[in-house]
């Protein structure tokens, strides 16, 4: 049972017997001595997709929801529902592009390395790996003498998301992007 203070965003926990997921947490420290730090945490209902605001104090339990994680892949796209394969059976599980769409931007053919949130044989929601490596699309062209430590620029990469990369890259080059802040990390 996680405390409040331990909730991070995509962990799934149950509230009033339906499953939720994290999907924002905000500290707010009191200004008094004695007060206790509180947390506005956002959720979304996994079965109707309502948002849900609760505001708890950092030693207050909660209960982790009784879902099974799997491995997952990538399949493809079917209309507006995005497919995915049990890495371990090969069993198909589809999302509507409306429950993940946070995550969208980091999902390209083939990937591999997601977790897969199961309860009562139904796909949940999904966890993407730590980083994805991304092709660069369209940015300015580089700039000779740019250091990884100088100023960045937008870039756009294969699925349309554009995030900030050092001046140095150029188009076509592969990028490393980490799926929780979506910040540059390295070039590949």
């Amino acid at each position: 049972m996680p405390k409040a203070s331990e909730l991070k965003k995509g962990l799934i926990v149950e509230i009033n017997d339906a499953p939720h997921c994290v999907k924002m947490v905000e500290s707010k420290s009191p200004s008094s001595r004695g007060a206790a730090t509180l947390y506005k945490v956002r959720f979304t209902n996994l079965k109707t997709g309502q948002k849900l605001d609760e505001s708890y104090k950092g030693d207050d339990f909660l209960k982790e929801a009784d879902c099974v994680r799997v491995p997952l892949q990538y399949s493809y796209l079917d209309d507006e529902i995005y497919m995915f394969m049990n890495s371990e059976d090969y069993s198909q599980y589809g999302l509507n592009a409306d429950e993940i769409e946070d995550q969208l931007g980091y999902i390209s053919e083939g990937l591999e390395d997601i977790t897969g949130l199961v309860m009562d044989g139904a796909l949940l929601g999904i966890e993407l790996p730590q980083s994805v490596a991304m092709k660069v699309i369209d940015t300015a062209p580089g700039i000779k003498g740019a250091t990884a430590a100088g100023r960045t620029k937008p870039a756009t990469l294969a699925t349309g998301i554009e995030i900030q990369v050092p001046e140095y890259l150029e188009p076509g080059e592969t990028v490393k992007v980490n799926t929780v802040t979506g910040k540059f990390m390295s070039r590949v």
